[in-house]
């Protein structure tokens, strides 16, 4: 009964409109003959007919289908991918669901002009987007990850924080290769943060040097690479699992597996509250570019660790890196338009980027093996933990954890790996003010 009512409601309102669009005939066409009235009738129809055809086709020029490229759906076939992973196999869920939603939203075909994609002026997603090409959102993100990290295994064991600094290769290789494939100065300088795996800081230094906005000396502009910059930064760091334990089982021998390391010393409270003041004066004396980053980074954990403000240290590492992450995600992802993504640039990035997560990978395991031959009985390092000098934290130093286990089920490196993988979010973050200070 319901459903007969509808119909009928929707048949008189469409009937009752017939007046407003100006398609009823003229009451007065009752005195004409009737050979006239026939044919006011007929040329009303056809005219009621050729409208309605019309009517139609304008529809279909704004909708997704008659604008749709088949880079689009490419794009939104790689966004579907990345949710399918994030759920299937739970890479990076948090990044990745934003991130595969946003190239959706990104790529759906729509008519330019009417303040819809995230690259037209005053639509909501550029709005959105100002805070990527500002560099807003990775200082908050810095923030929550400083109020959610414990840095007790690095102060317990300093000597670690070599195997962060190692691991850095990856971003000076990066920066090399770049430049050798034809990017300038300032894009290579951003290309090449993509090596210390950490996506934060990747969108900071890319907006700063590769944001389509800085002219260069000769004149020039630099290309907008934030998009390929972030997308590949981060999916390399949710191809954690994936990409790192083939490169450790080649380069690390069954025997150093199995080192067993000795517990780490117990930290007070009171190193804890002055650690965070005492590395952020000598990490932004080394390189003041990256105050922005490895100041939120440092305050975040002194909120955590000074007991006095566990509200504020609560809402950094819950509420607000949770709504920083999910705009962050969606607007990154939402930046990979297929007519301004799919680009040979683009796919160099991929590369160089694979290239690079490779090459500070096996920097930290080189170097923790190099360490070695310099330590004595139980103060030797297990060299798995070098590959947690990625600053894909915790995933990097869960995969060790994983490696640790599959060589001996009793020998746990997780607290072990915490250190150089912290480390590697700290050496990430000046590297990327080393880079800001010489080409910005």
């Amino acid at each position: 009964m319901k459903k007969i009512i509808v119909f009928f409601g929707v048949v008189t309102l469409l009937i009752s409109m017939r007046p407003v669009l100006g398609l009823t005939n003229n009451s007065a066409s009752s005195t004409l003959v009737t050979t006239t009235v026939s044919q006011s009738s007929e040329e009303t129809g056809e005219s009621f007919i050729s409208e309605a055809f019309q009517g139609i086709k304008h529809f279909y020029e704004y909708t997704g289908f008659a604008n749709v490229a088949w880079g689009n759906i490419i794009m939104i076939l790689i966004g579907i991918i990345f949710i399918y992973l994030a759920i299937k196999f739970d890479y990076e869920p948090l990044l990745l669901i934003p991130i595969g939603i946003g190239v959706i939203i990104g790529n759906i075909p729509f008519v330019a002009g009417n303040q819809t994609g995230i690259y037209e002026s005053g639509s909501v997603l550029n709005y959105l987007y100002f805070g990527v090409v500002k560099g807003i959102y990775p200082p908050l993100i810095f923030l929550g990850i400083g109020a959610m990290t414990d840095f007790s295994s690095l102060i317990a064991n300093p000597k670690l924080m070599l195997l962060g600094a190692a691991a850095q290769i990856g971003v000076f290789g990066t920066f090399l290769g770049a430049l050798y494939l034809g990017f300038n100065l300032p894009e290579a300088g951003a290309i090449g943060i993509i090596g210390g795996a950490d996506g934060p800081t990747a969108i900071f230094l890319s907006s700063k040097l590769a944001n389509g906005v800085n002219i260069l000396p000769d004149g020039t502009t630099v290309k907008n690479l934030i998009g390929p910059i972030a997308i590949a930064a981060y999916s390399y760091m949710a191809l954690v699992p994936v990409i790192q334990p083939p490169i450790m089982r080649l380069l690390i021998s069954k025997k150093e597996r199995v080192i067993k390391m000795k517990p780490p010393r117990a930290v007070s409270q009171k190193e804890k509250m002055i650690f965070p003041v005492v590395a952020l004066l000598l990490t932004t004396f080394i390189s003041p570019s990256a105050l922005p980053l490895l100041g939120m980074l440092f305050f975040g954990n002194l909120l955590k660790e000074s007991g006095r403000t566990e509200r504020l240290a609560e809402t950094a590492r819950t509420k607000m890196i949770d709504i920083v992450t999910i705009l962050l995600g969606v607007t990154v992802g939402a930046s990979t338009q297929a007519d301004i993504f799919i680009t040979k640039d683009s796919m160099l990035i991929f590369g160089l980027g694979a290239i690079s997560f490779v090459i500070a990978t096996m920097g930290g395991l080189l170097f923790a093996k190099f360490m070695n031959l310099f330590l004595k009985g139980d103060n030797k390092i297990n060299p798995l933990i070098g590959a947690a000098g990625v600053s894909a934290v915790p995933d990097s130093a869960r995969v060790v954890r994983s490696e640790g286990i599959k060589a001996d089920k009793h020998n746990y490196l997780l607290m072990h790996a915490m250190a150089p993988n912290v480390s590697g979010v700290i050496g990430s973050a000046i590297a990327a003010g080393i880079i800001l200070s010489f080409l910005g």
